[in-house]
């Protein structure tokens, strides 16, 4: 498209939105091929919609969307109210490319009550709503199966799927199967149990399904006492065993207050790409419904309408006629006669803890889930929370970090480990034996390191470091920081893992004067800052004692006049230690190294044996 013909769209455009109402309504945007690429709502259909082609508009994502408009339409309705539910359903029916993508979770099972003549209860993941009613979908299956259990219990639904007909059971048709002879069913197939009795007990199922449990037990408690009246006391024995069973599911249901009936509650979290927006439902003071829903942004959305927009989907979804919506922020737009409250204390505010605690493990859950197959999708979420712990300018996808391994100054090594993507990256370690230090001196012996690593970098433009790690505290990072930034003139962030009395990592420290970073010692990216200390503490440790145990071989056979270093190695390669050498006799060391020599050997190790 020219400059021209942009230029002629913009203004055929700003001609609609002239002619545009100030009233409540909502709004579709089309792209040259005619389809919804936009649907937004609007309490002033012209104010809003004019927002899009101001000048000053300088989000990305919205000037790429006003790129693409070709055509507007709109419709005008009463209330504000009826704007959010018709852009909600325009949503739903024309999935449009710049609105927020739903990820309704359609995988989770419901439960479902079926419209045959002796209904059947059983969980499904398939929705064809002229089966039967369905109640859900469940997202923890734990209390799904807790609900069918006690349904189960209570109630013996029949299990059979084959169609019972009135005229079948009068005519003498079916015959009963093994769950009537163990109790589970009450054989309604063969008459044993009436039409009548059997719809009471669906009816009653049905309340419990859709969490009025109170209702049940007080209906349950007054028969009980009314058959105690009656003098039954097997048939009342039989409804106190439901009343208690009951009583114990009800017990262990989430129970708030038994003052808080018919309350939807509401939360949402959200980051730069997804919303993710929790529902629970509660009735009696129980929580009877939880369900979370996710959102891909596509223009990046406010949480106040993300929140708006799920609270539209999940009440209709779920059939939510409560007249008070819990929400943790102020809502700018009424939704009929409902009432949001934001609480700040009592039993509303751990209703709201308990959503918010809900959203924040299914957006944990399905982080995990993605980094099962995307593995360096965790990897990079580490380096993005290292970043801005850090306030790094760029990803720590190279990090070094150096350790110092001495015994009173007697053979003096470093070494320096290399993580990439937060992974070791081995290839690249790097071991040092101190050169120009005397005695125990890990400051200087950290200083020269340092020096001689980044001198070779800079010397062969290899690449440098995103991150340098200290091994110590705010000692060996001051240190480095003399090396790195006076001595080399380098922009190298700097960071010290130090360690309590019982040395074990409890801080990481960062800038100059060194502060202490909040990070919980149980989270991903503390395990791995201390996998990067444990490893270079083993790798300094592990080429410290090689180095004294070679010092100690070669202080041992080189000692031994007329033994050069290849009579020396041929025996170590054969023998492998000082131990079997001195162990081994004249003969067998012949075979190895000559006579003369081997002589010369076994005398030296059996001096004292003349």
């Amino acid at each position: 498209m020219t400059k021209r013909e942009d230029e002629e769209r913009l203004e055929r455009l700003k001609q609609i939105v002239s002619r545009l109402p100030h009233k409540p309504g909502s709004y579709q945007f089309y792209d040259d091929t005619k389809t919804i690429i936009y649907v937004g709502k609007a309490k002033d259909l012209k104010a809003r919609v004019s927002s899009y082609f101001h000048t000053e508009v300088d989000r990305f994502k919205t000037k790429v969307l006003v790129s693409k408009i070709q055509d507007i339409s709109y419709t005008v309705v009463n209330t504000e109210e009826d704007a959010l539910l018709l852009e909600n359903s325009l949503i739903k029916k024309y999935s449009p490319r710049y609105n927020v993508l739903l990820k309704d979770g359609k995988t989770y099972p419901s439960i479902c009550v079926t419209n045959e003549y002796f209904p059947r209860i059983f969980k499904t993941r398939t929705i064809n709503k002229k089966w039967g009613t369905y109640y859900g979908p469940y997202s923890h299956l734990g209390s799904m199966y807790a609900v069918l259990d006690i349904i189960k219990e209570l109630y013996h639904p029949r299990t059979c799927r084959q169609p019972i007909t009135k005229e079948g059971v009068e005519t003498g048709k079916y015959k009963v199967c093994l769950d009537y002879h163990i109790k589970k069913c009450m054989g309604p197939c063969m008459g044993k149990q009436s039409w009548e009795d059997y719809q009471k007990n669906i009816a009653k199922a049905k309340e419990i399904l859709k969490g009025n449990t109170r209702q049940i037990l007080r209906e349950l408690k007054d028969e009980m006492l009314r058959l105690s009246e009656e003098l039954r006391f097997e048939v009342a024995e039989e409804v106190k065993r439901k009343y208690f069973a009951l009583d114990s599911f009800v017990s262990k249901s989430e129970v708030v207050s038994h003052t808080i009936n018919k309350v939807d509650v509401f939360s949402i979290i959200s980051d730069e790409k997804t919303a993710y927006i929790n529902y629970l439902h509660v009735s009696n003071g129980s929580i009877n419904q939880s369900f979370t829903i996710e959102y891909k942004k596509r223009l990046n959305e406010t949480d106040e309408e993300l929140l708006q927009l799920g609270i539209v989907e999940l009440r209709e979804r779920f059939g939510s006629d409560a007249k008070e919506v819990i929400v943790p922020m102020e809502m700018q737009e009424t939704l009929g006669q409902v009432t949001f409250t934001v609480p700040k204390l009592g039993d509303k505010k751990t209703l709201l803890e308990l959503s918010m605690m809900n959203c924040k493990q299914y957006k944990f859950d399905r982080l995990k889930q993605a980094e099962k197959l995307n593995p360096e999708q965790k990897q990079v979420r580490l380096m993005k929370e290292l970043q801005e712990k850090l306030h790094l300018p760029s990803l720590p996808y190279h990090i070094e970090c150096f350790d110092n391994s001495n015994i009173s100054g007697t053979d003096a090594v470093a070494a320096c480990v290399v993580f990439k993507k937060m992974k070791p990256s081995k290839s690249d370690y790097k071991r040092y034996n101190i050169k120009t230090v005397e005695g125990p001196d890990d400051y200087a012996s950290m200083k020269e390191v340092v020096g001689r690593r980044y001198q070779r970098l800079i010397q062969e433009q290899q690449p440098l470091p995103d991150l340098i790690v200290a091994d110590g505290g705010k000692g060996q990072m001051e240190v480095i920081r003399q090396v790195i930034q006076d001595e080399l003139g380098l922009d190298i962030p700097i960071a010290g893992l130090a360690k309590d009395n019982r040395h074990r990592t409890n801080e990481l420290l960062y800038g100059f004067p060194p502060m202490s970073i909040q990070l919980k010692t149980d989270s991903e990216l503390f395990h791995v800052l201390t996998q990067l200390q444990d490893e270079v503490h083993r790798f300094a440790i592990e080429f410290h004692r090689n180095k004294r145990s070679k010092h100690a071989l070669e202080s041992e056979l080189d000692g031994i006049k007329g033994i050069g270093p290849k009579t020396r190695d041929e025996l170590l390669n054969e023998l492998k230690s000082v131990r079997r050498i001195r162990e081994t006799d004249v003969e067998t060391l012949s075979e190895i190294i000559g006579r003369a020599k081997a002589e010369i050997v076994y005398r030296h190790f059996h001096k004292t044996e003349t």
